[in-house]
């Protein structure tokens, strides 16, 4: 499983490492580390994201929190699972945002990110689409929604563009 965890940590060299340390131990693997020190002038609030196994996770939580860390937030991440596609039609004109909610109201997969190019008025658009998902198998449920609307709309659908799903 892949966690979010916000902790609350006095500024001072050494104190990372009481959340790292026990996330190792327990076989975790840092995705990335924010620290965000505009927010009180004696502590600092530290954004971790790790994967680790479930049923490590709460044995690693209570551990981190009897070294007298403040934890502030712990999200479990749902949306694992990602790949994204190119669009090539006209995007636009057939309603970009009916095609993202189609996905996005699925309750299992997001358009996560999109960048979009429209080189001239009345003309084909490229729009690169991410989709998340909450496994392997509901991304590519959500990819065959994407294929269907795109068929509907006329829109080219190019895939994938990442080896992720």
């Amino acid at each position: 499983m892949k966690i979010n965890l916000v902790v609350e940590l006095e500024d001072k060299p050494g104190q990372l490492l009481k959340v790292l340390t026990p996330i190792a131990k327990y076989g975790g693997n840092i995705i990335g580390i924010v620290h965000n020190r505009k927010v009180q002038q004696k502590s600092v609030l530290v954004d971790v994201v790790f994967e680790i196994a479930e049923d490590k996770a709460d044995k690693l939580l209570e551990e981190i929190k009897s070294s007298g860390i403040t934890i502030r937030k712990v999200n479990e991440i749902k949306l694992t699972e990602k790949i994204s596609v190119l669009l090539v039609g006209h995007i636009i004109h057939t309603d970009i945002s009916d095609t993202i909610n189609r996905i996005d109201s699925t309750g299992f997969a997001e358009v996560t990110e999109m960048d979009i190019s429209m080189p001239e008025l009345n003309k084909p658009s490229t729009a690169l689409l991410t989709i998340s998902a909450v496994s392997k198998e509901k991304l590519e449920e959500a990819l065959k929604i994407l294929r269907n609307v795109c068929e509907e709309k006329k829109i080219k659908v190019v895939e994938p563009l990442n080896e992720e799903a």
